[in-house]
């Protein structure tokens, strides 16, 4: 594959709105960045062939979108289980399993967590995903996971300092 095929391609839109999600301070815009990256994902994946990670990517976009509206812990649940289910079907070995669990991690994050801690377990989230991306051979899932968790980091310290001084001035 090529770094500029079909698939390679809708994976650098994928890398554009998940880097700019993570940039977010706002968890709302984060959740509807997300949203466009999900989907941007779901068709990147099925064009490598990769329908373990495409099935999680198009689970992910519904629950980036409901996630927008409820924070509910049992919406959560039958969020994990259809990704758990997509696994059961699809995932034939271990790190076929890696884009499941990581959808997992971001479901708990977007509809239970908030502010610093969401963005702490989507970087959990992140890393499964880069895992899976590296064995898929997706140039744009490597590129833009490893530049989620660098930005993520960024704006995770970013928040973490904001908290300091804020703590200082009180």
């Amino acid at each position: 594959m090529t770094f500029f095929s079909p698939a390679q391609l809708v994976g650098y839109v994928a890398l554009l709105f998940g880097v700019s999600a993570v940039m977010q301070k706002n968890d709302r815009h984060l959740k509807q960045l997300l949203v466009v990256q999900s989907f941007s994902y779901v068709l990147h994946f099925v064009l490598l062939g990769n329908f373990p990670a495409s099935g999680s990517a198009g689970v992910s976009c519904l629950r980036n979108l409901l996630s927008l509206r409820t924070r509910s812990p049992w919406l959560a649940a039958v969020f994990i289980a259809a990704n758990l289910a997509i696994g059961a079907v699809f995932a034939q070995g271990v790190t076929a399993w890696f884009p499941v669990v990581g959808s997992c991690f971001a479901t708990v994050a977007v509809f239970t967590l908030q502010g610093l801690v969401l963005r702490v377990v989507l970087l959990f989230a992140t890393l499964f995903w880069l895992a899976n991306n590296i064995l898929s051979g997706s140039v744009g899932g490597m590129a833009l996971e490893t530049l989620i968790a660098l930005v993520n980091v960024t704006t995770i310290l970013r928040m973490v300092g904001e908290r300091k001084r804020l703590r200082s001035a009180a």
